[in-house]
């Protein structure tokens, strides 16, 4: 198969994370740009979606108008739930309900979650000996909310991908596995993250093999090798490992992940959807347009799109 031809025409659309400008983890990752030339420079790029960030504007309204301006579409909000700890079921519930009214309003999007109850990413520690294991009864608060929210987003039209991610307790393969067995199909989709995954120790084109289905969303991260063997036998936390420059975008060569074997295994599963380059950078020593003009390049040259 040509790379022209590796995904029918319109069947993917590309997009970016504005973290490649300013972190949404750590809002000091931050060299001042504002809001309307992140997006501007994502359309000068060439991608027609975005994630939300925290420098936009909080009225879907205005919003939409400054996206459209500049034709880009919302691919989606991130949604963070904390089922796992005692007394948060309804107030995520809560929270979602608000995610959906977001992307009526934005008309696109997927919704995209992770649990992170008792997560170590946001915290100054040590990323990975510090990330939760869940018990009995937190796998079965985590599955059972999914399922809620995913009958609720299905009720709406809108697709919602679990997204597994370092410091959580959805992290590894075998965290991975557990939660795609104790959750339905029907209603949990997946998000493929191929930097998380392989941070974490996994395979993305194993990943795809066992989820393929599932996988209704993916974030294009890559991993400098180097670096993320530094950041584990140091105990970095997630902020350090950031900052020493462990992610970057598909294209880069500094990068170790093979992203045309990841699109054609894609291609076998007839994916369909949204891919999104998301690479946390540290926008003084990365210049963020740079880097965004670098991954639709180079994700042109391998798709033919």
């Amino acid at each position: 198969m040509s790379r022209q031809t590796m995904f029918p025409e319109g069947s993917i659309k590309f997009g970016i994370t504005p973290t490649g400008w300013v972190n949404d983890d750590f809002p000091d990752i931050d060299i001042g740009i504002p809001f309307g030339q992140i997006v501007s420079e994502m359309a000068l790029a060439g991608f027609c979606g975005c994630s939300r960030g925290h420098k936009y504007p909080s009225d879907p309204t205005v919003l939409k108008h400054e996206l459209d301006m500049r034709g880009l579409q919302m691919s989606e909000p991130w949604v963070s739930t904390y089922f796992t700890i005692k007394d948060m079921h309804q107030k995520t519930v809560s929270n979602f309900e608000d995610e959906i009214k977001f992307i009526q309003a934005m008309k696109s999007g997927d919704m995209v979650l992770a649990e992170l109850g008792h997560s170590s990413h946001q915290q100054p520690i040590a990323l990975v000996p510090n990330a939760p294991d869940f018990n009995e009864d937190q796998w079965k608060q985590l599955a059972d909310g999914l399922n809620e929210l995913g009958h609720k987003a299905n009720k709406q039209g809108i697709t919602m991908c679990y997204h597994h991610h370092m410091g959580t307790g959805v992290m590894t393969m075998p965290q991975i596995a557990r939660l795609a067995e104790m959750t339905d199909p029907n209603l949990v989709n997946l998000c493929l993250d191929t930097g998380h995954l392989h941070f974490a120790g996994g395979d993305n084109l194993e990943f795809i093999k066992l989820y393929g289905d599932r996988i209704r969303h993916i974030h294009l991260k890559n991993i400098r090798q180097d670096v993320m063997e530094y950041c584990l036998a140091n105990k970095l936390s997630f902020k350090e490992s950031i900052l020493q420059g462990v992610f970057t975008v598909p294209g880069d060569p500094a990068g170790c992940i093979d992203f045309e074997a990841i699109f054609q295994a894609l291609a076998d599963k007839n994916y369909a959807g949204w891919l999104i380059v998301e690479a946390e950078q540290d926008p003084a020593k990365a210049t963020p347009l740079l880097y965004a003009q670098m991954a639709r390049k180079y994700l042109k040259e391998i798709t033919g799109q």
